[in-house]
């Protein structure tokens, strides 16, 4: 049975436009469901060691229902300073880790290709000739980096399970002993050229013994150290809050300098003579962000921060030279390139906070060049360049032309006073076509984290209605509340020990914020987000029911008591979060919790959760579900994504969420209300 697209309602606007006549098809269209489904990004940029050319990787999406379901492919294109892109592996495949070989004449990445049974390193010339695999180890490699003098390579990888523990499994016993039975992720050594060719191929990939489980590492500049992230144990709670870096001999294996960062860690660098390391860290073990620049010296000492008192987070870094290092910043809802020396000293601006929204961070080898993903309001992630003598970011790569073709709706920033007079920024999207009068259904659309914020770039997505939800008629609002990044370390503590407090009175302050200015009718006000977002939606359609006509909530939390005990990340939600324990204040847990207050219910609630949750267990979703169906007084539905975690990676996934989210806000924000609408929707596919 084969399928193919036709005319169904979630591309009507779509058939609309390719039915126009030849005088009327130049005219821009709104966006529709189909468009969200196949937005690319680009993910990743590498620049040249030269400056001259940028790789890059580019997600694709699946092509439902022309292809077979999956995650998005992932792409391999170079693209020089003029903005001419060339394909290197394109199609079905997925490119990863992509790398420039030190001598800057060839691009290596982390592929699967045909035959391959695990992820391994392929070389590809960059003047033209096919990939070849170079290293496959026992197990898959997360991850590699070339030695300065191109002769070897670092890479991280598991161990594979023995021969004794696949028998055992094959006969039966695929128990699991929780938290226990899991393989750190280790370093490895091997002698590969930057052509690819292996120097001593009888030797096999060295293992350095070190305690605990891997997740980075950096060559020093001579080749005789790695500076190595290790957290205590696989864990994702031990990575996200207890990694440190350590200065690792890379000859006799050994740890010679322990370097005890102060919290969070984000990224590493080696200055260019090898004496100082960098990197971003939190400011100590409760700040909920890696958002610091931090210097040592290489041979041990304190770390040292350069930018104490900046009201912002950094969230990439590189050395221009041995006394000087960039970095980008998230000021508010903008971003910007600034350098700093390595004593704290002369902090100047490279690129404004005006452009793009900037992501990461590459340069060239004399530090002239960088190379950035970044996003606008009009545009999703693509390459940018700052040149030797540019001032601001040029945009190279333009991945969805027919953008172009497409209507946007007016977005910019609102500042409004909570009430207990503290700024809230957020991101505003008015509705498309919009009439005097006012009186619009508002989706407001709350961030998760809490440590994060919507930028003012691209904020449409599968999740998040953005361009779609403002061509449907609707305003739709992404508040920064208290806790949020962008704003410094102060700001971002005011959610502490306060769960469900004034970070999200914030959110109701600014739908009244709105309600004021005339463009929004607050009686038509629906919530929705993801994971924190989630537990606000709940929130918003418990204690703050009488607020809400609408709420979708996605892996979103609704019961603190059990989410202490189900959650993967106790520490994070412990240091950076809630301040205590569970037998500490259970009160505390009990009174925070959207099911405490099911009494107020009255909200029209959709949630979704993926089965395989293991930050925000799918029970947390189940309960809220449960309690709500059996008292009767709200329409409720529970929608459950098999093979789904905490968030959805699937391109059918995505695409049935997305349809889902708008049918819901349509229907009880602009429709009739009262029952759920069906629950079967109308892909726009037939036979």
């Amino acid at each position: 049975m084969k399928l193919r697209w036709h005319a169904g309602l979630a591309v009507l606007a779509f058939l609309i436009w390719s039915s126009l006549g030849p005088g009327q098809a130049d005219k821009k269209t709104p966006f529709t469901p189909h468009d969200v489904a196949k937005l690319r990004l680009v993910t990743s940029a590498e620049i040249s060691p030269d400056g001259k050319l940028v790789a890059y990787v580019l997600a694709v999406p699946r092509n439902i229902p022309k292809e077979k379901d999956g995650t998005s492919w992932t792409e391999l294109h170079v693209v020089d300073a003029k903005g001419v892109s060339r394909p290197y592996l394109t199609g079905q495949v997925n490119v990863g880790n992509v790398a420039w070989t030190p001598d800057g004449k060839s691009l290596s990445f982390l592929t699967k290709r045909d035959g391959d049974t695990r992820r391994a390193l392929y070389v590809m010339p960059v003047d033209g000739g096919e990939a070849r695999k170079v290293l496959e180890h026992t197990a898959d490699i997360s991850s590699y980096t070339w030695a300065p003098d191109g002769k070897r390579v670092g890479f991280l990888s598991t161990r594979a399970e023995s021969k004794e523990a696949k028998k055992l499994q094959d006969q039966g016993f695929s128990q699991e002993i929780y938290e226990e039975d899991w393989h750190p992720t280790e370093v490895w050594i091997t002698g590969i050229d930057s052509m690819g060719l292996n120097l001593n191929s009888k030797d096999k990939p060295r293992r350095l013994e070190l305690e605990g489980s891997a997740s980075e590492l950096h060559w020093s500049p001579a080749g005789k150290q790695l500076a190595v992230a290790l957290a205590p144990t696989p864990g994702i709670d031990d990575h996200i809050m207890f990694r440190k870096v350590r200065i690792v001999d890379v000859e006799t294996g050994k740890v010679t300098v322990q370097l005890d960062n102060p919290g969070k860690l984000g990224s590493i660098a080696w200055s260019p003579d090898g004496k100082s390391i960098a990197i971003v860290a939190a400011e100590d073990e409760n700040d909920p962000r890696e958002g610091r620049l931090w210097v040592a010296s290489a041979s041990g000492g304190k770390w040292r921060d350069l930018v104490p008192d900046y009201k912002a987070h950094i969230n990439n870094i590189a050395w221009r030279d041995a006394s000087t290092i960039a970095y980008l910043a998230d000021e508010g809802v903008q971003s910007t390139l600034a350098e700093v020396q390595a004593d704290g000293s002369k902090k100047k601006t490279l690129i404004p906070t005006e452009g793009p929204i900037l992501t990461s961070l590459s340069l060239s080898d004399d530090g002239r060049a960088a190379a950035f993903v970044g996003d606008s309001p009009e545009h999703p992630g693509e390459v940018f360049l700052r040149g030797p003598d540019d001032t601001k970011a040029r945009r190279l790569t333009n991945s969805n032309p027919w953008l172009s073709e497409r209507e946007f709706a007016p977005q910019e920033v609102v500042t409004y006073k909570a009430k207990d007079g503290l700024d809230i920024q957020g991101i505003l999207v008015r509705p498309l076509y919009e009439k005097k009068g006012g009186g619009y259904p508002l989706v407001l659309t709350v961030h998760g984290g809490p440590e994060a914020h919507v930028a003012n770039g691209w904020v449409t997505a599968y999740h998040s209605l953005g361009q779609l939800g403002a061509a449907r008629g609707f305003a739709v609002f992404y508040p920064n509340y208290r806790g949020s990044t962008g704003r410094g370390v102060a700001f971002s503590k005011m959610g502490q020990e306060d769960a469900a407090g004034k970070e999200f009175d914030d959110l109701v302050d600014g739908i009244d914020h709105l309600a004021k200015t005339g463009l929004v009718d607050k009686a038509k006000a629906g919530i929705t987000g993801g994971s924190y977002g989630g537990y606000a939606s709940a929130w918003g359609a418990t204690y703050y029911s009488e607020r809400f006509a609408a709420s979708v909530m996605f892996v979103g939390l609704s019961d603190l008591v059990s989410m202490t005990g189900t959650s993967d990340i106790p520490y994070e939600m412990f240091l950076v979060h809630n301040r205590r324990w569970l037998w500490q204040d259970y009160d505390y847990f009990l009174k925070r919790s959207p099911v405490y207050h099911l009494k107020k219910a009255k909200t029209p609630l959709l949630i979704l959760h993926g089965k395989a949750d293991p930050r925000v267990h799918p029970s947390q979703s189940l309960e809220l579900y449960r309690q709500l169906k059996v008292m009767g007084k709200t329409p409720v539905r529970l929608v459950m994504y098999q093979g789904e975690g905490h968030g959805n990676r699937r391109a059918a996934s995505r695409y049935d969420y997305n349809l889902r989210l708008l049918q819901w806000m349509e229907h009880y924000l602009q429709g009739p209300g009262g029952k759920p609408p069906k629950y079967e929707l109308d892909y726009g596919f037939k036979e």
